[in-house]
């Protein structure tokens, strides 16, 4: 199998290009390193180039299937920058036409954030509220999908990903998941930061569940659809400080931040029948194995990266 992998230097498409390494697959990876490091990328049958995901049509032949991460992935770059969204957009716009052009699959990273402030359950036929320019660049994305469909027949899966977590998260610094910025907090002696009360949630989804997601919305040839990756459970914030305590065998002591909340988005948690009946996903990884896991990574790093 021939891959394409926007995003492929970075946390979630590292883990996603070593998958398909291990899977004998000729994997290319288009990264502009914004938050991916060339060191993530494994070694393997892979070519690397370094630029945005709209260059796909100048370096890429022929591929089987494109998968496109090469997005900017966090709420707090749109607000310092919201011309990120125009980017996103125009880059997204060429994977299409390059997938219009070669009849490759395609599979498009999307995120729960379109759910801000809708009602639960947080299922695919929502309709997502205007909020923030991350979530309009994403809706975005995905309406181009479904645009493409419709006026091309060019098949495409969106994910919407839910709190992803796990190993080389380093690159994204600030923008991390809330329970690794709590563990490397704590690592480093610090007093990790709980904005409120602490009793915010998240739906923790391990990266290579995530992987599996993508893999199995690979095999999807034709039509428009989009699919929630989650676990379907919660954990606050307050839970998530004591797990990485016990973890690390140490009295681990939050400092809570007054905030205004009123903006905030307080639980997130995925429905994810769809995704398990049309896709056969189902995240199988335990939030302590996965803390297990990404503990033992980060112990072996030679730096931290330092929130405070």
């Amino acid at each position: 199998m021939k891959a394409v992998v926007t995003g492929g230097a970075g946390f979630i498409g590292s883990h996603l290009v070593e998958r398909l390494v291990a899977e004998d697959a000729e994997v290319l990876v288009i990264d502009n390193l914004h938050t991916g490091q060339a060191g993530n990328i494994p070694k393997g049958n892979v070519t690397f180039h370094r630029g945005r995901s709209g260059v796909i049509g100048r370096v890429a032949k022929d591929p089987d299937v494109v998968f496109h991460l090469g997005m900017y992935s966090s709420s707090p770059m749109y607000k310092e920058n919201p011309h990120l969204v125009s980017e996103v957009v125009d880059d997204a716009v060429s994977v299409y036409e390059f997938a219009r052009r070669t009849g490759c699959r395609l599979v498009v990273a999307s995120t729960s954030s379109i759910y801000n402030w809708t009602p639960f359950p947080w299922t695919e036929d929502i309709a997502p509220r205007v909020t923030d320019y991350y979530t309009e660049a994403r809706y975005a994305v995905e309406r181009l999908g479904e645009l493409y469909w419709n006026l091309h027949k060019v098949g495409s899966t969106a994910l919407r990903f839910f709190s992803v977590y796990g190993e080389r998260e380093e690159g994204k610094g600030k923008f991390a998941n809330t329970l690794t910025q709590f563990l490397w907090s704590s690592m480093l002696g610090q007093e990790p930061l709980l904005y409120g009360s602490g009793e915010q949630s998240r739906d923790l989804t391990y990266v290579k569940d995530i992987v599996e997601g993508m893999m199995l919305a690979s095999k999807r040839r034709e039509g428009f659809g989009v699919f929630n990756l989650g676990t379907g459970t919660e954990t606050s914030f307050n839970a998530m400080v004591e797990l990485v305590g016990r973890r690390l065998g140490a009295k681990v002591k939050p400092k809570y931040v007054k905030a205004d909340m009123s903006n905030y988005v307080m639980r997130t948690r995925a429905d994810t029948r769809k995704a398990k009946e049309e896709l056969g996903f189902e995240a199988k990884v335990k939030l302590s194995d996965g803390l297990d896991a990404i503990v033992k990574y980060y112990s072996g790093l030679r730096e931290l990266p330092r929130l405070q």
